[in-house]
């Protein structure tokens, strides 16, 4: 199964971008999580079909209303066979 670790940097932490992420991921049926990094990024997994997971890239670009995301770095990772998309 393809799976994708992002990174996600801007004005990306309390502004919605982890909820924002959860049901994006759920409504496309992507696996994974999400959660807040120290240096004020957030980091996603996901895991799911080549199509999916490109669409989920294509929503951390833009992000919730209120978030400005500056950086986004995917890259390929092995896949953990997670059941359901979770915020840690």
């Amino acid at each position: 199964m393809p799976a994708r670790r992002a990174y996600v940097s801007g004005r990306v932490q309390q502004v919605g971008f982890r909820f924002y992420v959860q049901r994006s991921a759920k409504a496309l049926g992507v696996a994974g999580h999400v959660c807040n990094l120290a240096d004020g990024g957030v980091e996603v997994y996901m895991e799911g079909s080549e199509g999916a997971l490109n669409e989920l890239c294509k929503l951390l670009r833009v992000g919730p209303k209120y978030a400005v995301v500056t950086k986004l770095n995917v890259v390929i990772v092995h896949a953990q066979r997670c059941c359901e998309f979770t915020i840690a």
